[in-house]
């Protein structure tokens, strides 16, 4: 078998998602419940058999070095491992990582006594499903020195997305990073020829998931150029054989918070695009060993419900809510992510709360939220109004909650009191 070293890239700032990453990098947002978004590609990488993997942070990483530690253990006999490489200064280098190939290049070292044949270069912040072993197994067959993993658009999705031009035999001839919605790329459909081409989804845009031939890793990182996608790639396509690996099942990148409200809410719907009930394939990610959740004399309609959560005499529709969650009584959400709790809280605690006005970790008897993002341990009093009374919402920075695509958040650990209207 080949050596394969996969490199996730978790160390951007995550700046579309703020304020979910104000206190942690986009890779360790809080996603469907109990995941983190970067177990989605460490579990492709397990389920296709590549156990050797790199995570390479920089930004708000301290959360997600915990998940990581906590979460992926192999034993002695898989020679499997998952590492944490944060940016650090070197004598070489004194800098933060200036991108994507920036990142890679300064990790070199780390990379010497593992010798891989093919390094599988991923991104930590994405939703699918791939098997990763068929990835490289086209890219060998095909002679390939790197591939790009890539599926078909619409001209709508290919605005924001880099764009490639393939022959029939599926090597690329052109790579446009971000074309925008009002320039000509119409030399750049997928041929008629292709089965791969459709009336609605004309365009190849490349899913920033790559494999490179270990010495075309080296030869194309020997320059100061920073990224992948807008330098590199567009580099060596002129220069080496470079093909294009498409793969037409579910994939989302999770680019703003509307793509992540969406993604998020559409796991509950009768039949998810993104499936997480599929044994042959988990989502991995940390065990708690929580207690079940309890539902007492509720309503719970189109919606997911995580372990260790309380939920009582509540409608939950269209919902999705996180670990050790307490609803209680009376309270309604309607299209709402709630991330949940870190900790239950004693009893001594919560009567302390109370004597100073604060209500409890958790959603308050009575409470009315819709369309709206709760991250993790947020206090959400009773008779709560938020998202209730306006149909159209100003994005921006309020007192204690911010609108972002029209999706209100409450950001981490805020108290929000009794009787409160957002």
């Amino acid at each position: 078998m080949p050596k394969v070293l996969c490199l996730v890239l978790g160390g951007g700032k995550g700046t579309r998602l703020f304020p979910l990453t104000q206190e942690r990098s986009k890779p360790a947002v809080p996603f469907g419940g109990k995941y983190r978004l970067v177990d989605i590609p460490i579990s492709n990488c397990i389920n296709s058999g590549f156990k050797q993997i790199y995570i390479l942070t920089q930004f708000n990483s301290a959360s997600l070095h915990t998940h990581i530690a906590s979460t992926y253990k192999f034993d002695t006999f898989s020679r499997g491992f998952i590492e944490i490489l944060a940016a650090e200064q070197t004598f070489d280098h004194d800098s933060w990582y200036q991108g994507t190939a920036d990142a890679v290049r300064k990790n070199f070292q780390h990379y010497a006594s593992f010798a891989p044949d093919y390094y599988m270069i991923l991104s930590g912040d994405q939703l699918y499903r791939m098997d990763l072993e068929e990835f490289l197994k086209q890219h060998i067959e095909s002679d390939a020195e790197v591939s790009i993993a890539s599926t078909p658009v619409t001209r709508e999705y290919a605005a924001d997305l880099g764009i490639l031009e393939i022959d029939e035999t599926q090597r690329i001839k052109t790579f446009v990073e971000k074309p925008g919605p009002d320039k000509d790329i119409n030399d750049l459909k997928i041929p008629q020829s292709s089965s791969h081409n459709s009336q609605d989804k004309e365009f190849l845009a490349s899913m920033g998931i790559y494999i490179f031939n270990a010495t075309t890793m080296k030869e194309g990182l020997n320059n100061d150029e920073h990224d992948f996608g807008k330098q590199i790639i567009p580099g060596l396509i002129k220069e080496k054989k470079v093909h294009a690996y498409i793969y037409e099942g579910y994939w989302e990148d999770i680019g703003k918070i509307s793509d992540f409200f969406d993604a998020t809410l559409n796991l509950a719907i009768p039949y998810p695009p993104f499936n997480l009930y599929d044994e042959e394939k988990p989502i991995y990610t940390k065990r708690r060993d929580l207690p079940p959740s309890k539902i007492n004399s509720c309503t719970i309609n189109h919606s997911l419900t995580t372990e260790g959560s309380i939920i009582t005499d509540s409608y939950i529709t269209n919902s999705v809510i996180g670990i050790r969650t307490i609803i209680e009584a009376g309270a309604s959400l309607n299209h709402v992510y709630c991330m949940g709790a870190d900790r239950y809280e004693t009893i001594n605690e919560k009567e302390n709360n109370r004597k100073k006005g604060i209500p409890n970790i958790g959603i308050g008897s009575g409470s009315i939220i819709k369309r709206a993002i709760i991250d993790k341990d947020v206090r959400i009093g009773s008779e709560c109004r938020i998202g209730v009374d306006k149909k159209h919402r100003e994005d921006g920075v309020y007192e204690n909650y911010h609108v972002v695509d029209g999706i209100i958040i409450i950001p981490k650990k805020t108290i929000i009191a009794d009787g409160t209207i957002i």
